[in-house]
């Protein structure tokens, strides 16, 4: 019993140093947790580590995070495995925080983010090189292709927060027919422990309910980034285009400038890109004092992780079973292929509201192909977009 403490400790111990050490996104995380994780300290072997990996992709919610935390559960249970999410979000979450507070510092007292005007640029060219990454990466299908397209024609001209559950859902689904395509494998009888599965849909429901009644912000706002941590696929570069549209376009609780600095600043932090909730949830609820702006922060990190480490949970204990069907197989396709749509529509969303900024649009040319073409690291490039933002605020 005491060794296997030492061995937790240890192994939070290692969450901890990667939780402020894991700059770049979640491609770079899983090389960091491969590393670190498995070929330094052994937690589990390479292979097990990419079927869990491949289990996160195809469950709502934030990738790499929710990889982490399934192995912190595969080495101590449930206990173990919030642990893990606590220590590998906080870092994040706080500094997140933080920035929310000094944008609506600046915001409250009328200095204008004109030090931010390089970033947001910037910080849609990261966007639109995340969208030809990722439509690379998972789409190699004529079927992906169509479904690639006919999700970001949607997501483009339909500005409601529910078009994106409902694009994911139809792309699984319409991919899900193609089954016969898959290998059959031998199936053994399971029994499901339903515990999370229903936890995971009452505290949705139940966050629903009370905002519906209480018409309360900060219990809405709860509500909101629980739902879309719920039907969000593909990690954070999905997740983006998703609060885009809702709390900017369609609630209107920060600006699209305020909004592109703080995905500009998210590229700073450690940790993961979901985060970024923490500094809408501050600007959400500026109105109401520093108190319900860190509430604010806190309440929304923790709405938009839980659905995944709670969807994961019920998972992980019947994945070994689930990933036998030929259906779930298949639907992996239309979901990666409608993820993809998603954030290209974004992406394009966000090019087409510059109009006539011509420098902005130069920088997020510029980002782009730095991005796509060279190995320049994302903090390298917002703090040289902050420094030439600085001179563009000083020169004017």
């Amino acid at each position: 019993m005491e060794v296997r403490k030492i061995r937790y400790f240890i192994f939070l111990r290692d969450v901890a140093w990667l939780a402020i050490t894991a700059f770049g996104g979640p491609q770079v995380h899983m090389t960091l947790f491969l590393e670190l994780l498995v070929n330094k300290r052994g937690y589990i072997t390479e292979q097990e580590f990419w079927e869990l990996h491949a289990l996160c992709q195809i469950l709502p919610g934030p990738t790499s995070s929710q990889t982490i935390v399934t192995l912190g559960f595969r080495l101590g249970g449930a206990k173990l495995a919030y642990l893990t999410l606590l220590i590998w979000c906080l870092p994040g979450v706080l500094l997140m925080t933080a920035f929310g507070i000094l944008v609506a510092y600046l915001h409250a007292s009328k200095i204008p983010l004109d030090f931010m005007y390089v970033v947001q640029p910037v910080a849609i060219g990261f966007m639109c090189q995340a969208g030809v990454a990722i439509s690379r990466k998972i789409v190699n299908t004529k079927t992906g292709y169509a479904l690639m397209f006919l999700a970001g024609l949607v997501a483009y001209f339909v500005h409601t927060p529910w078009v994106f559950p409902i694009t994911v859902v139809v792309g699984g689904i319409a991919t899900s027919f193609k089954f016969k395509e898959q290998e059959k494998e031998d199936k053994t009888p399971f029994k499901i422990q339903w515990a999370n599965f229903f936890l995971f849909i009452g505290v949705g429901l139940g966050l629903a309910l009370l905002g519906y009644v209480t018409q309360w912000l900060w219990v809405r706002l709860s509500e909101n980034f629980y739902r879309n941590g719920s039907f969000v696929y593909g990690g954070g570069q999905v997740l983006v285009p998703v609060l885009l549209t809702e709390f900017v376009k369609f609630k209107k609780y920060l600006s699209q400038d305020e909004f592109l600095s703080g995905y500009g600043l998210v590229q700073l932090v450690p940790g993961p890109v979901f985060s970024f909730a923490s500094f809408i949830g501050v600007l959400a609820m500026r109105e109401y004092g520093l108190g319900w702006q860190i509430a604010g922060g806190i309440l929304a990190s923790m709405a938009i992780f839980l659905p995944g480490a709670f969807i994961m949970f019920f998972a992980i204990r019947i994945w070994e079973h689930l990933k036998r069907y030929r259906v779930v197989k298949a639907s992996i396709e239309g979901i990666n292929a409608a993820s993809a749509g998603l954030v290209i529509a974004g992406a394009l969303t966000l090019v087409v509201s510059l109009e006539d900024s011509w420098d902005k649009i130069l920088f997020v040319t510029l980002s782009f192909l730095l991005l796509q073409f060279t190995k320049v690291s994302r903090p390298l490039l917002i703090l040289l977009a902050l420094l030439a933002g600085l001179v563009y605020q000083w020169g004017r």
